[in-house]
């Protein structure tokens, strides 16, 4: 028997299932999450369905989260999605369920839960969550919020199908949701949109960024430069994939302070493989897009180094 085929008897099987993210969330794990919310609550209307984590206002044009008890784990299902290692997992009462479920398109580096999906080839794990109603479209529902949901985490994971990520069958999988219902230009629209102080902070990283010969290109942002535009640090995703634009960046960090005077490291690539630098930093990812951490100024430095090293064995 297939891990589908497996993940959907679990849902079929349990009357209460808990749907769990990453921490700091993107429109794929937020629409991966929200959707397949939908999805259970249209082909099974009788069952009780949660979305748990932080709520993040900037994303509540995809769905809001669901306040529960510790209570209403026991006995219930429990699905992870889009995060690859449990340290990460929103919400620390995942294992307090009966079953859990791990459902990704990450590399499955950390392997975690009772049954587990993951395909790298997918362009996002909301593309997975639309493959697995496909394959059983017999017997699950696709609502129209659902098709809204998983469209926003496409566009989200594939930067609106710029990204290598993209492939045929993502193009497919988009079509079909905007038949089912998906408001593709106002979703469109919500993603490239941005407010007046994130229009403040992309000017900064454009002139504060530096370019080595090697075409890696980083840049630093402060606690106390985000507090006075008043950007929190999950609000600085917009910005991440701004040195891509540039002609001759072919990788870039974006190297974010924290409280601890240690940096959260967003690392991009156009075609030179960076997860493996990712991984000497506490890290990992997908090989064009992953995260890192930096102890200090003098790790960030390295892994600049390490980037550059990268870019030069590739030329």
């Amino acid at each position: 028997m297939d891990e589908l085929t497996q993940i959907l008897q679990a849902i079929q099987k349990y009357n209460r299932i808990i749907i769990h993210r990453h921490q700091r969330p993107d429109p794929d794990a937020i629409g991966s999450q929200v959707g397949l919310a939908a999805i259970i609550k249209a082909s099974f209307p009788h069952k009780e369905v949660s979305v748990v984590g932080k709520d993040i206002p900037s994303f509540d044009w995809i769905g809001t989260m669901d306040d529960i008890d510790g209570a209403d784990f026991q006995n219930a299902l429990v699905i992870v999605l889009d995060t690859a290692n449990a340290p990460r997992i929103d919400d620390r009462r995942f294992d307090q369920g009966d079953q859990l479920i791990k459902i990704d398109h990450h590399p499955n580096d950390e392997p975690y839960g009772d049954v587990m999906f993951v395909n790298e080839q997918a362009s996002s794990t909301s593309e997975i969550i639309y493959d697995f109603y496909h394959q059983f479209q017999a017997q699950l529902t696709l609502p129209g919020e659902a098709a809204n949901a998983l469209y926003a985490g496409i566009i989200g994971d594939t930067g609106r199908f710029l990204y290598p990520a993209t492939t045929g069958h993502t193009l497919q999988v988009a079509g079909a949701l905007i038949e089912a219902g998906a408001q593709a230009e106002q979703i469109s629209r919500k993603e490239d949109e941005i407010s007046w102080p994130l229009a403040k902070l992309s000017a900064d990283v454009y002139q504060n960024l530096a370019v080595n010969e090697a075409g890696v290109a980083w840049v630093t942002l402060t606690m106390e430069h985000l507090e006075q535009l008043g950007i929190s640090e999950s609000g600085t995703s917009a910005v991440v994939p701004l040195p891509g634009k540039i002609h001759d960046v072919k990788a870039w960090a974006i190297f974010l302070e924290q409280n601890d005077g240690s940096f959260r490291v967003r690392l991009r690539s156009k075609q030179v493989v960076i997860n493996t630098v990712a991984k000497l930093h506490q890290g990992g990812g997908h090989p064009l897009a992953s995260g890192a951490r930096a102890k200090d100024q003098a790790e960030c430095e390295q892994i600049v180094a390490e980037l550059t090293a990268a870019c030069m064995k590739e030329k």
